[in-house]
């Protein structure tokens, strides 16, 4: 069965966004460049996110089902733009495949169709930056 988002969702849709966050996080990079707190680089990119028109959702918590029984944990991603894209932010020497498995987590929890792992402790950003795609919708 067809969500109504999965009617009105096309890739093109998806490549619109994503440009949009990655463009954001470009221009936090150029201005602040490597180095600092994964906070800061957050604050940031939302300023950059709200500047482009761009609507999210700041920390939004995820609740956890075992076994068809929600628990009282959740968890927190730190974007949600356009109710679309997850955006994982890192500031870390590298991405390792924790990362992507989280990324890959959030996705089949929120049920999203794509998130990005943004990395911003590189010297060029987009040498950071991974696109994930849901496969399980």
């Amino acid at each position: 069965m067809l969500r109504e988002i999965d009617v009105l969702l096309d890739d093109s849709t998806i490549n619109e966004i994503t440009g949009k966050i990655l463009g954001a996080a470009i221009e936090v990079h150029r201005v602040l460049g490597p180095g600092l707190l994964e906070s800061v680089y957050c604050v940031c990119l939302r300023y950059e996110l709200a500047a482009r028109g761009l609507r999210f959702t700041i920390q939004q918590h995820i609740p956890i089902t075992y076994k068809e029984v929600t628990l009282a944990a959740s968890h927190r991603v730190d974007l949600i733009v356009e109710d679309l894209i997850v955006v994982e932010v890192k500031a870390v020497a590298a991405l390792v495949p924790v990362n992507l498995a989280q990324a890959l987590t959030y996705l089949r929890l929120t049920g999203c169709p794509a998130a990005l792992l943004i990395n911003f402790n590189v010297p060029r950003l987009m040498d950071g930056a991974r696109r994930v795609i849901n496969c399980e919708r």
